[in-house]
């Protein structure tokens, strides 16, 4: 894959804007029962798995996943990091719609939009910006289905506590125990100060969200031991 000049980025940019929004579309169309929320995290799976794909194939070295530090990102990494820009800007433009706004929500996803939009329109730090990516959507695919399942009337399920404990263990390892040395490497490395300032900025919101998820499996695990766990039938 060529690199990417600026007009084919924008290009990039806008039809995967594009193509997100329309899968929401069809998404909101082919479940009219299901709510706004509902809808668009079918969409932020899509996102997961399409970005996890890009991301693994972005990787130059698995022995040393985080090599090159500092570096302009290659014809792979450019392409992952634009099309999940216009995935936070779609999902950024689509939660504003909803009934109820997420204020943590919309402060990681500033973020990660700033973070995204300099890296790459200035083609900065490449490996650390698609790493921090990976490692963030590898718990997200726990965290919608949590939501789904509650929309589903599972909430109570075996299948819910078992989501609840994978989320807790996945998240706690991909962003408290990976991602403060990734912020490390970033920080340290020959990175502007915007990338420093916004791989800070993603860690802090991260260790927020893992306190409010350590005390969710808690207290599910505790409630767990004085209610039975509804089986699914």
């Amino acid at each position: 894959m060529p690199q990417l000049q600026e007009m084919e980025t924008v290009t990039v940019l806008g039809a995967s804007f594009i193509a997100w929004t329309a899968a929401f579309l069809v998404v909101r169309i082919s479940l009219p029962k299901r709510s706004h929320d509902f809808c668009n995290r079918v969409v932020s799976l899509m996102h997961v798995a399409v970005s996890l794909v890009l991301a693994s194939f972005s990787v130059q070295d698995w022995s040393r996943i985080f090599w090159p530090l500092g570096a302009p990102p290659s014809p792979m990494q450019a392409f992952t990091m634009t099309v999940s820009l216009a995935y936070f800007l779609y999902d950024f433009f689509c939660c504003l719609f909803d009934t109820s706004i997420d204020y943590s929500n919309v402060i990681h996803h500033t973020v990660s939009i700033s973070s995204l939009a300099y890296s790459v329109f200035n083609r900065k730090c490449g490996t650390e910006i698609v790493m921090c990516l990976w490692l963030s959507e590898l718990s997200n695919p726990f965290m919608h289905a949590r939501e789904l399942l509650k929309e589903l009337g599972l909430k109570d399920t075996t299948l819910a506590l078992l989501n609840d404990i994978c989320f807790a263990l996945v998240f706690g390892f991909a962003r408290v125990v990976l991602g403060p040395y990734l912020v490390y490497l970033t920080v340290f490395a020959d990175n502007p100060l915007m990338v420093k300032i916004g791989a800070l900025g993603i860690q802090f919101i991260s260790i927020f969200w893992f306190y409010k998820i350590a005390r969710m499996a808690v207290y599910k695990l505790s409630k767990g031991k004085k209610k039975p766990v509804k089986k699914l039938q």
